[in-house]
Parts: structure tokens; sequence; C-alpha cells
């Protein structure tokens, strides 16, 4: 049933401007009155209330000087890029038509020219379909007499599938690495003239993931040796799930969610995504299981969620870290209500973000680090907690208020806030995660399901992958392309085809040939 709209007021100017006048010299009547308030509420459902923009101190509090009312300065450069920027560009050489280098200069007559450090460049950018296709027509001749059929020979380029292992990887890129549904891609398709169905597109995938999967197995392994872990949830529907049956006693599980699970090896950062009814805990226990014997304790980060730590399997030690940005997020909500005591929560937690930054800047390693952050960061978190407690003993807070709760959330949690003060590398934040599902998010958006959990499995496969190389600087539509042409090699030994590490490969198996 259409629910009814209430009929709008109308409002008549001079007949307010009178009821305001009179209302200067004498009380309203109750006619008046009403007039007036309906007036009002008019104007209060056109005027929408402006939502902060972002969870800086600066917008949340505003300063001396208007705090969030500051305009933001216009970004350097406004979009230009330099030439070395475009790193996936074909680049061509071209020599001066007369000068070379050593000659002697026509203007002065007296010096040499030599080259100069950067070339001059001119980028050209031409558009095109985001795949191509081309048609070979052979000619075909028949024999008016025997009837025989004779076919020009395919080219070279001709052969192999119709697909190429570049076709796979660009409809890889777009599904998962940008978000574009399969039916969207199709459409695009068919406007440029060359068809491209979503059905076909989903078998090229499937196939493809077929031939790349043992990538996705290495780097699970390799993510189970990680020093620091990531971990947090984000909703996802999946409509075709078999989900495990109901434990005695407890009630059946509803949920659906993609875990990002981020995890740092050394100098390299894997991304691991999982989609399923299991909660963020039990799918890095998953992981974990691949974990060597004798490693040094695990950092973990996430958010306070119980179902974020991991039920682990023996052998395994983890040291829990609580992500800060939450706790600070308790006050932000409570701002307005609270401006002191909030001003002066966020300033303390600002320095040390702060630090942190100068210790990244200045390229400390894990261990400075924590010398850095015990000096600058300690003593401030020392007041911050005298602070908090100070509030409680001398009631200066409700403990059913924002505020109240805000503190009790930093208190009960204030060992794995501050783990940061006593462990070498443990995190601050678990920021990185949180941007790691955004590209989850960003399917969810624009596909809003997946229809069955293979194809949950096909899409956690290549947002691994793809993300993979995006946090260690590869281009991951040449990764994908590599990984299909050398399915075989990668079969074999999948350790030497990490994003970090294939172009090496390559190489090594590019030696041979070129020496024949």
């Amino acid at each position: 049933m259409k629910a009814r709209s209430n009929p709008p007021i109308e409002v008549n100017l001079e007949e307010l401007d009178r009821i305001i006048d009179g209302g200067l010299h004498a009380p309203l009547s109750e006619a008046d009155g009403e007039k007036l308030k309906n007036a009002l509420h008019a104007l209060a459902k056109r005027v929408r209330p402006r939502l902060r923009p972002t969870e800086k101190s600066r917008d949340v509090i505003a300063g001396e000087n208007g705090g969030a009312q500051r305009t933001k300065p216009a970004p350097k450069g406004h979009g230009r890029n330099s030439a070395a920027e475009y790193t996936g560009a074909e680049r061509i050489q071209i020599r001066h038509e007369s000068l070379q280098a050593g000659d002697r200069c026509p203007e002065c007559q007296q010096g040499k020219v030599c080259p100069q450090r950067e070339p001059h460049a001119r980028i050209r950018i031409v558009g095109q379909a985001p795949l191509q296709a081309t048609v070979y027509e052979m000619e075909s001749l028949r024999c008016n007499g025997c009837g025989e059929v004779f076919t020009a020979p395919p080219p070279l380029e001709a052969a192999g599938e119709k697909y190429d292992a570049t076709a796979a990887a660009m409809i890889t890129q777009l599904r998962y690495g940008s978000g574009m549904p399969f039916q969207r891609l199709e459409r695009l398709q068919h406007s440029l003239g060359i068809p491209l169905p979503a059905a076909t597109q989903w078998d090229v995938v499937e196939q493809a993931a077929g031939l790349v999967w043992p990538a996705l197995d290495e780097l699970v392994r390799q993510a189970a040796q990680g020093e620091v872990m990531h971990n947090e949830d984000t909703g996802m529907r999946i409509l075709k799930l078999a989900r495990e049956p109901a434990l005695a006693g407890k009630a059946e599980r509803t949920g659906v969610f993609t875990t990002g699970i981020l995890s740092k090896v050394g100098v390299w950062m894997i991304a691991l995504y999982c989609s399923g009814w299991k909660h963020a805990g039990e799918n890095l226990a998953d992981v974990l299981k691949h974990r060597g014997s004798g490693l040094a304790p695990l950092i973990q980060m996430c958010d306070a969620l119980s179902r974020n730590a991991p039920q682990l399997t023996a052998g395994v030690r983890v040291l829990l870290a609580f992500c800060l940005a939450h706790g600070r997020r308790q006050f932000v909500d409570v701002a307005a209500n609270f401006p002191e005591q909030c001003r002066y929560v966020l300033e303390k937690l600002g320095g040390v973000w702060h630090h942190d930054q100068l210790a990244r800047e200045r390229g400390l390693t894990p261990a400075q680090r924590l010398l850095f952050h015990q000096e600058h960061s300690g003593p401030a978190m020392q007041e911050l907690e005298a602070w908090m407690q100070t509030q409680w003993d001398d009631r200066l807070v409700e403990p059913n208020s924002g505020l109240g709760k805000a503190i009790q959330y930093m208190q009960r949690h204030w060992t794995e806030l501050t783990l940061f003060l006593r462990e070498a590398g443990a995190p601050l934040d678990n920021n990185i995660v949180e941007r790691m599902l955004k590209k989850a998010i960003l399917h969810r958006k624009n596909s809003l399901f997946y229809k069955t959990m293979n194809g949950a499995a096909v899409g956690d496969l290549f947002m691994s992958l793809i993300h993979t190389c995006e946090l260690n600087g590869a281009n991951p539509f040449d990764y994908l392309t590599e990984l299909q042409r050398h399915a075989e090699q990668l079969r074999a030994k999948p350790a030497e085809w990490m994003p970090w590490n294939y172009r090496a490969t390559l190489d090594r198996l590019a030696q041979p040939a070129a020496a024949a």
C-alpha cells in the first residue's frame, strides 16, 4: 500500500512578516503561533544537515579558525602526470635528425652537444575497446570439376585459442579489480562492435581460474609464515550457500561474509579474500594451519570483536593487537556532546599517529620504531590512561553517557590497544585491511551478490592475486597473463611465480632461448 504524503504547507510571506512583527509587541494568538510553527517546520524539511566529511580532528571539533570550515587547497599538478608515471605505455625513442652526442654545437660553434638526463617527452593517448578482436579471412577456392576446396593457411598469429590469455586477464581485471559486472562489460563491448556475452565471459574466467589456482595456494602457504597479520569482515551475499549444520545448543548461522586477511612477510604484503559463512577468526585459523613450527609469535591486528580471534592449532602463538583507530572513533562519535574532553583525547592520539608517520619517513627498523614510540608516544599514552582514570575517580563522567562508554572501551582493551609500545612491528590500526575490503564492497555494490560458492571462490582467487600485485608494485594484468601462459611451470614450482619474483623467473626462462 502506498504511503500517504502530508499535504504541502502553504506559507504566505506577507502574513509571516505580520505575525513576527506583531509578536515583538504582544503575545501571539494560538492561530498565529500555529502558522509560525508550520512555517518553521516547512523550512526545517528543506534544510538537510551537513555531514562531517572525515574523522580528522579539525573536522570533528571546530578550532579557533573554524575547524571544518577551512577550505582544502588544490592539489599540486591538478592531475597531470609525468611521462615516468606511464609505466605501461609503449616507448618509442626518436633520434635527432642531424645531431649526435659529441657533435659541435651549431649555434655557438665552440661547445659539444651531450645527451640530457631526461629526454623531452610527448604523450599521446588513444582510446580502444577493453577487448579487441581480429577476423582472419582466409581465401577459399573450390574446384568446379572435382569439388575439392583449397583454403589459404592461417598466419602464425591466428594460431591458438579464440580467447587469448590477455583476454582472460582483462576480463578478470575489470570484473574483480575494478568492479565491472559481466553484463555491463557485455553492453560496452556490443556498442563497440565486438560482442562478448556475459556467459562467455564467465567461461573464460573459470577456465583461467583453473590455470592460476596454484598461485593462490602458494600465497596462502607463504602468508601463514608472516610476522604481522590483519583480518576483518564485511558483509556479502551468496544466493546458493551450503552452510555448516548448527551445533547442539547453538543457533543456526545466518550471516555471510567476505574476510580480508593481510599478511606481512618480510618486505612483501599478501592479501587473501575468503567468502562464505565463516567469520574472520575462523578463516585466519584455516590459514595458520599452514604455519611452520618454531616461528616467533604472530602479531594479529583486528578490532575488538570476539569473532576475529582465531581458534589456534597447537604450536601457534599469537600476540593480539586491537585497532587504535576503533578506540579513537568512540570519541569521534560523541565529540559534539563532549567537545573539550574529546579534544584532549584526539590530540593525544593524534600525536601517536604523527610519531608513527615520522618513523616511516625516517625508514626506522621495527626495533628502532619501538624505541621511538616508547620515548615519544609512551608518555602521551600514560597521560591519557591517567586522565581516563581521573574521570572515574573524581566522578566527572556519567558511566552510561557516550563519553563514559568511550572511556570504558579504551580501558577494557588498553593492553591490546597499546601493544605497539611493547612489541617491535606491532601496527597502530587496522586501516590497511579495511582499505583492502573496499574491493569486495565495490563488487557487492555493483553486482549485489555471488550466485554460487564456486563463483565466490573464483572472485576471492582473482581479488587476492590482483590486490597482492597492487600492494607489491606489480602489474596485475601482466601477472595474470603470464601465469596462464606458463601454467605448467606454475604447477611445478609455484614459489617462483609470486608477484614479486615472476619477472625474474621469466627472464631466467628466456635466457636459454636467447643463447640458442
